[in-house]
Parts: C-alpha cells; sequence; structure tokens
C-alpha cells in the first residue's frame, strides 16, 4: 500500500470514528435554575393587559408620520447602532475564522537562486505541506460552536439595540413635544397675566385699588417669565437629545408636532410565559449560554490526545552538487499523536473556569429574563395609574379653569382682590402642566410596554445568515 493509500485510510478511520458534538442545553433544561424564585403566573397581573399575539409595526400606532420618519432616521445614521453592526460584523468573521480550523492546512514554500544567489548552497525547488489535525473528541468543532452562538447572541444583541433606539426616539420625540406645550402654556399664562397687570393699574387710577394689586400681578408676570425661560431650556435640550439620537448635530431646531399623539388602543400583551421566547435580549443570554457550553466541550477535549495528518510533496535541485536522491519530485505522508502529559493542571483548570462562566451565563440569562418580566408589568400599571391620573387631572383643569374665570370678572367688577385671581391663576397653570406630564407619561409608558414585549417596530429585516461549515 503507498503512502498516499495509507494517509487517506488513516483519514477516512478518523472521521468515521470521530464523535459527534452534544447539542447544548435549552433554556427549558436550566430555565428552573436560572429563575429559581420567578414564577410566572398564567397572564399579567397588572391592570390593563390584554390577552393576544404581541403586533409589531408599534410605530405607526401613534399615527404620526414625523416619528415615523425619526425612526427610520435613527436605524439609519444612530451611532451606537453602527457600533452593534460591526460587532455582528466582527463575530460572523470569527465563525468564519473557526471555520477553517476543520480543514487541512496546506503550505507552499519555494527557494531559488544560482551559486552566488541566496545561502550559497546553490539549491533550488519547492514543497506543498499539508496538515490536518483530525478532530477526534470535538475540541475544534466545540470551539466553532461556540463562534457560532456568539455570532447568534450578537445578531439578537443588535435586534435589542434597533428597538431599544427606536423606543428611545418615540421617548424623546414625546418628551419634546410635551416641552414645547408646556412653554407654550406658560407664555400663554404669562399673556393672560399681563392683562391681569393691567386691570390692576386701571383699578388703580380710578381709586378703586392702590398699588398693593399691582405689585401682586406685576410679580407673578415675573415669575411666570422665569418659568417660560426654564421651559425653553428644557424644551431645546429635549430636542438636542432628540437630534443626537437620530444622528445629527444637536442644533435643536427639528420640529416636533404641535399636539400630543392619541393615545393607541389597548396592546395585545400575550402571556407572560411566551416572553422569553420572543425578547431579543433574552435570546442573546440564551445564546451566550449555548456559547460557554461549547467552550466547556473544547476545554474538556484539550485533555484528550489530538492526532494529525502530515504529507508533503518537495521537488528540489542543485547548481553545485548531486543530489544523493535524484528522483523528482519526492512524497512523503505521515502521522502525529500530541499526548498532555504533565502541565501543572493547567488544563484541568481550563475547564473549571469554562464551567465557572458557563453558570455565570446561566445567572445573566436569569438576570435578563426577570428583569423582562419586571419591565412588562411595571409599565402596564404605569400606563394604567397615567390613565386614571388623566381622567382626574381633566376634571380638575375644568373645574380651575371656571373657578379663575370667576375669580377674574369679580375682580374686574371690583368685588374680588388681585391674590385670589394669581393663586387661581397658578392652580390652573399647574393642574393643566400636571395634566400635560400625565398624558406624554401614558404615551412613554406604552413604548416602555411595547419593548417590554419584545415585538418589534417594524417588519424585522432577515438577520444575517450564520455561517456554515463546509461539508
Amino acid at each position: 500500500m503507498s503512502m498516499r493509500d495509507t494517509t487517506l485510510g488513516l483519514a477516512v478511520l478518523a472521521l468515521l470514528s470521530a464523535c459527534a458534538l452534544e447539542p447544548a442545553p435549552k433554556p427549558a433544561d436550566y430555565r428552573v435554575e436560572a429563575l429559581a424564585g420567578v414564577h410566572p403566573p398564567d397572564e399579567w397581573t397588572a391592570d390593563g393587559a390584554t390577552t393576544g399575539p404581541v403586533a409589531r409595526a408599534w410605530v405607526a400606532t401613534f399615527g404620526d408620520s414625523q416619528l415615523d420618519a425619526l425612526v427610520t432616521e435613527a436605524i439609519a445614521n444612530n451611532l451606537d447602532l453602527k457600533v452593534a453592526a460591526a460587532r455582528v460584523q466582527v463575530a460572523a468573521e470569527y465563525v468564519k475564522l473557526a471555520d477553517s480550523t476543520l480543514w487541512p492546512q496546506v503550505n507552499l514554500m519555494a527557494r531559488g537562486g544560482g551559486k552566488m544567489g541566496g545561502d550559497s548552497s546553490g539549491l533550488n525547488g519547492a514543497g506543498l505541506y499539508a496538515n490536518w489535525e483530525l478532530d477526534l473528541w470535538g475540541r475544534v468543532r466545540s470551539a466553532r460552536a461556540s463562534t457560532e452562538a456568539t455570532f447568534e447572541s450578537a445578531v439578537a444583541d443588535a435586534e435589542y439595540a434597533r428597538q431599544s433606539v427606536a423606543a428611545l426616539v418615540a421617548k424623546a420625540y414625546f418628551l419634546a413635544v410635551e416641552a414645547t406645550l408646556q412653554a407654550r402654556l406658560a407664555e400663554d399664562t404669562v399673556a393672560t397675566s399681563q392683562q391681569l397687570v393691567t386691570f390692576a393699574e386701571q383699578r388703580q387710577r380710578v381709586g378703586k385699588g392702590d398699588g398693593y394689586d399691582s405689585a401682586i400681578a406685576r410679580g407673578s408676570v415675573e415669575s411666570l417669565r422665569d418659568t417660560v425661560e426654564k421651559l425653553t431650556l428644557s424644551r431645546n435640550q429635549a430636542l438636542r437629545a432628540l437630534e443626537a439620537l437620530v444622528g445629527r448635530y444637536p442644533v435643536a431646531d427639528l420640529e416636533v408636532a404641535t399636539q400630543l399623539a392619541q393615545q393607541p388602543g389597548p396592546v395585545p400583551a400575550g402571556l407572560p410565559s411566551e416572553l422569553l421566547e420572543r425578547r431579543p435580549d433574552v435570546i442573546a443570554a440564551e445564546k451566550r449560554v449555548a456559547a460557554a457550553f461549547y467552550s466547556v466541550q473544547e476545554a474538556k477535549a484539550a485533555r484528550l490526545p489530538s492526532i494529525a495528518l502530515t504529507a508533503s510533496v518537495i521537488d528540489i535541485s542543485s547548481d553545485l552538487f548531486v543530489l544523493k536522491n535524484s528522483d523528482n519530485p519526492i512524497w512523503s505522508g505521515g502521522a502525529s499523536l500530541l499526548q498532555p502529559v504533565f502541565n501543572a493542571g493547567a488544563l484541568q483548570t481550563q475547564v473549571r473556569i469554562r464551567t465557572a462562566e458557563q453558570k455565570r451565563s446561566i445567572a445573566e440569562y436569569g438576570q435578563v429574563g426577570a428583569r423582562a418580566f419586571a419591565e412588562v408589568e411595571d409599565a402596564l400599571a404605569a400606563e394604567f395609574t397615567a390613565s386614571r391620573r388623566e381622567a382626574i387631572l381633566l376634571r380638575a383643569v375644568a373645574e380651575n379653569q371656571a373657578a379663575l374665570e370667576f375669580g377674574q370678572q369679580r375682580f374686574k367688577v371690583g368685588s374680588g382682590d388681585m391674590r385670589a385671581v394669581s393663586q387661581q391663576q397658578l392652580a390652573v397653570n399647574g393642574t393643566t402642566s400636571a395634566l400635560l406630564r400625565v398624558q406624554s407619561e401614558r404615551l412613554v409608558q406604552r413604548v416602555n410596554l411595547y419593548l417590554a414585549l419584545g415585538g418589534g417596530f417594524e417588519a424585522v429585516p432577515a438577520a444575517p445568515p450564520v455561517p456554515q461549515a463546509k461539508e
């Protein structure tokens, strides 16, 4: 039998005897351990939850085309998303790098030169060398499986980053609209208070009052002007934050809606048992558990013997002397065995390190899962509370506005004083401002709920394909 036949036979034997990789544990296998104290109920416990599958395209439910455009712009230009995309690309290349170790490594070496060239040996020739580690125990395949799971984790993290950026844009947008409305409310209040100053001064001129009412009215106007300045700053800061999110230079000149969006209808929240199967950040944590598992398998396999097949073909000639064996080319083949004997416990320590890392990844999975349940319950409760507060504040605004109109009328006819009107004006301003805050908070909590449910803000594009091992 020739050397080539022997080498081929060894390769076939090794491939037939190579052990199959053990599959990574499923979330159901470690969920009880990871979430030992967390027992999801059959339905969400917070008020306001409805059944039904979680829908996608939640940005469109607010009916604001400007918000839609800003989210699209942020997905294209946000710097954090560019970093996440780069991480995915790096992880994909690592998978390809790990894939290359499954196959023979072939190298070509050549040299040439006459009597006066090189090392003056006069040797000329070329050699082709091949080396292939037979992955009998799955060490190389485990390393590749670990990098593949890391890639899938990076893809899920990138998707969650996209959803988070969309949610941040929506919340910043609503806060910017609210800040604009709050500043406008303060400006309108200044104008109304300025009219009261005029009335107070007129009463003083006709002898129906003294400087006391006029001073109170002017002081109230100046306090409200200070409020306008603070609210204008808040508005500009909200606009700059929004511009930064969408990838623009923050100059606070972005146009936003002149009214808050209408609250969308009830959101189908699905079931708690389905949440961990849907949220991208939980899926990313699951993939990190798989990556850690395969790292353990790689470390265990590294303690076992490794076998490599080698083959070469060489063609050499000399200008200075006659080679003893002039048959060219020269073929050779063989195999090598490497068995770790003594390394002061380094390999076993590597196994313990990888095992501890796997335990950590399971704990982190539980951490992410518990946070996901809490975020849904918190968002449901916060939105429901904001809804009840909105109804209360609507009634409070109406009553305070009616009282203010009575007070202004009494002041104009001389049967009331300026202090009562000013206090009532502050009450109207405060309740109206609180109403705007609650209406904005309802929208923000709705966005938080959409993000917590993991339903996505648009039709999710196809995920980057996982690099496949060559057959």
